[in-house]
């Protein structure tokens, strides 16, 4: 059954209406339900429900819950992706595997070697098409909570954040040309259920130093891998091997 999201608190049999427009074209239109059809909501607190259409029009479907769902498709630990801006078909590809892969938050940062530039006019823009995506690929992906993301024009803004986080992974490609790997292993054994981490990873360029030396007293700077990835895949690997360490072998 197809997911979707509502932002309410929700009980058993409790009638709700989805109003977003996308969601109402994809259930009618695209999907093809009708009254007494099923889908399946997540509502706040990963709150997930089996719900009957009771009403359906093109200005809002009405929705029955009829059996919660005891489910957790959520990685265990709260994973930040804070990443140098980007091609925008690269980044948009990043954001949706890295939803799918199971990243909490994302944030959006201008680095000094970024080739792509965003100003605050272009921002809100920007960020609604990213919200879309990440949505989308939440759903598909059976998700229960919709990662948010943020756009800042400065890694400094990000860094008077690093208290929020309980370990800070900064990934680059200076160690991974050094072969260091340890470091990454080391952080991924410490890893336990609720923990909030923060990954850092650089735009084409990369880091610069100074960026490098911001962060280099509070965050593990580590080589992922023997190889040197790109901006968009660095994310991905470091996601699927924290799900690798932290849900499959425990």
């Amino acid at each position: 059954m197809q997911r979707y999201f509502l932002n309410e608190n929700a009980e058993l049999h409790q009638r709700f209406f989805i109003t977003n427009k996308d969601d109402i074209h994809h259930m009618l239109k695209v999907m093809r339900y009708v009254v007494g059809d099923h889908i399946i909501i997540n509502f706040n607190d990963m709150q997930t429900f089996k719900a009957e259409i009771m009403n359906a029009d093109q200005k809002a479907v009405e929705v029955e819950t009829v059996e919660k769902l005891d489910i957790q498709t959520e990685l265990p630990v709260a994973v930040t992706v804070a990443s140098g801006l980007i091609k925008a078909d690269k980044y948009e590809w990043m954001l949706q595997k890295a939803t799918e892969l199971g990243a909490h938050d994302f944030i959006a940062v201008q680095m000094g070697r970024s080739v792509v530039k965003l100003n605050d006019q272009k921002a809100p823009k920007k960020l609604e098409r990213w919200e879309k995506i990440i949505k989308e690929a939440a759903e598909q992906s059976y998700r229960q909570q919709i990662p948010n993301i943020k756009y800042y024009s400065n890694l400094k803004y990000v860094y008077d954040m690093i208290d929020k986080y309980d370990y800070i992974l900064m990934a680059y490609e200076e160690q991974a040309k050094e072969g260091e790997t340890s470091k990454f292993k080391e952080m991924l054994s410490q890893l336990q259920p609720n923990n909030k981490v923060l990954l850092l990873v650089g735009p084409e360029g990369g880091f610069s130093e100074e960026e490098v030396a911001l962060f280099e007293t509070h965050a593990s700077i580590v080589g992922l891998g023997q190889r040197i990835l790109r901006a968009e895949t660095a994310p991905l690997y470091a996601l699927s091997a924290i799900s690798y360490e932290i849900e499959l072998m425990r």
